[in-house]
């Protein structure tokens, strides 16, 4: 089969139309399938949406708190801070800055410390809730609350059962720990009053660690 020579001409008009024509046929076949996709997904996601769509008003959830079941009627804005305290009984739970960043309201969620503030009652469905309350569900204080009293590490008491639930948490998990690391455990949790060096004294005592009995008088000259 021979070359075409170079300087023998295309035939352009047929070569142009053939080409938009395939190129055409091409686009109008491929987006065909995509938007009839599209429109099924889209039909299907607005329904499953619809089947999922909870509020504004108020719903049913079910809590589990320190052991027991709690049904709610609330609208899914309401926080677990707010659940616990003002639609129960259980106001051990502290509201102090209400944004996440003192650990006042901390609870235990499955074991782990949650600032209670910052969860939403809905989501914690499904999931062991402890508070302070349930600690101590016959009146006898743990180990924790009563170093806590012992050393004398509670001062106006709004701060006190936040440290006291991350704490606990703590020793569950590392029952001998280092100062530093009670110091980790409870940075996110502060008190205004400044009692954090008697929380940590009382935490090393329930930890059956060592405390220095000393204290240390800075005088200004």
């Amino acid at each position: 089969m021979s070359e075409r020579p170079h300087n023998e001409p295309f035939d352009k008009e047929i070569s142009r139309r053939s080409f938009l024509k395939g190129l055409g046929s091409v686009v109008v076949a491929t987006a065909a399938v995509p938007a009839g996709a599209v429109a099924a997904g889209t039909e299907q996601i607005e329904k499953l949406g619809a089947e999922k769509t909870l509020g504004p008003g108020r719903v049913p959830i079910t809590l589990t708190v320190n052991g027991k079941s709690l049904k709610l009627n609330l609208e899914p804005r309401v926080t677990l801070l707010d659940a616990l305290r003002n639609y129960s009984d259980l106001t051990g739970t502290k509201e102090v800055c209400d944004r996440g960043t003192c650990g006042a309201c901390t609870v235990l969620l499955d074991g782990k410390p949650v600032y209670s503030c910052m969860k939403l009652a809905i989501e914690a469905q499904g999931h062991d809730i402890t508070t302070v309350e349930g600690l101590a569900p016959v009146g006898r204080l743990t180990d924790v609350q009563q170093a806590v009293v012992d050393n004398d590490a509670l001062m106006c008491g709004y701060c006190t059962p936040g440290f006291v639930m991350t704490v606990t948490s703590l020793l569950r998990n590392n029952p001998h720990p280092t100062a530093d690391e009670v110091r980790v455990a409870c940075s996110g949790n502060v008190c205004r009053c400044g009692t954090q060096h008697r929380m940590l004294a009382a935490v090393l005592r329930a930890a059956g660690a060592p405390v220095a009995e000393t204290i240390e008088v800075i005088r200004s000259a």
